[in-house]
């Protein structure tokens, strides 16, 4: 259903590792992985998950307008995501120095095939 575009992006940007079309509830509804040593993108999208939606409520409690992207930087691993519509985002796993801008532009581009696959 999805793996052609989480391919598409995954194999397009520099030090990508996996994509996923997530649920905000944590359960991956489907994803691809092209380096599987590098861990589960399922598992750490899911794991991030609870961030994504304290993320949501404290930007509406700001009043600062919808969360469209979050990013992560760890000292292995960048991972950026980007909320599609209120049930479902998209994050993508890149190695520590992957291209986080082309990545973030890919999955922008991507969101709206997604949207309209759901």
């Amino acid at each position: 259903m999805f793996g052609k575009t989480l391919k598409h992006i995954v194999d397009n940007v520099e030090g990508g590792i996996g994509a996923v079309v997530m649920g905000v509830d944590g359960i991956a509804v489907e994803s691809y992985t092209r380096q599987p040593t590098k861990g589960d993108v399922s598992t750490i999208g899911t794991e991030f998950s609870f961030i994504v939606s304290q993320v949501r409520k404290a930007a509406e409690a700001l009043d600062v307008g919808e969360c469209q992207d979050i990013s992560v930087k760890a000292e292995n691993l960048i991972l950026v995501i980007r909320l599609i519509n209120d049930q479902y985002y998209l994050a993508t796993a890149l190695a520590a120095d992957g291209n986080f801008g082309k990545a973030r532009f890919l999955m922008r581009m991507a969101a709206a095939d997604v949207v309209a696959q759901l």
